[in-house]
């Protein structure tokens, strides 16, 4: 039996060990929440399925994406660094901090703040805690 036979066999036992590890000590309550409906982030309110699409989720996605063009465009910088000289860690620090000043702009506007549309409140006279989503009380 080759090493890479074993490895693999051993990666399979691995993880069917994991599983069945998780089904015996992981906790099962289920309650009301967990089998409501859930389509794309947001919890249908008052009988509605669809709600407008907000765009700083579109922003937080352009800034996954820029970060990603960073790494990816640094990274031959990093692999060939032998051979570039001071020209080429000038332009590679250059593209980091226009990067990074936009995203420090981004963060300085509030532009990654994503607000809750749930209000979550627990009572503290009350034993049962009250969760609040907009127009529906849920006692759990």
């Amino acid at each position: 039996m080759s090493s890479m036979t074993f490895f693999i066999i051993f990666v399979c036992i691995i993880a069917l060990l994991f599983l069945v590890i998780n089904l015996f000590f992981a906790p099962h309550n289920p309650y009301q929440e967990k089998y409501s409906i859930f389509e794309c982030g947001f919890h249908s309110f008052l009988g509605q399925n669809r709600t407008q699409f907000g765009v700083k989720f579109f922003i937080f996605a352009l800034v996954y994406l820029l970060l990603d063009l960073e790494i990816l465009l640094t990274f031959p910088f990093a692999v060939s660094e032998y051979v570039n000289n001071i020209y080429g860690l000038i332009i590679t620090l250059g593209f980091i901090s226009i990067i990074t000043i936009g995203f420090v702009y981004e963060l300085g506007k509030s532009a990654l703040k994503i607000e809750s549309r749930q209000v979550i409140t627990m009572s503290k006279f009350n034993p049962s805690s009250t969760i609040e989503y907009i127009g529906k009380i849920v006692k759990s």
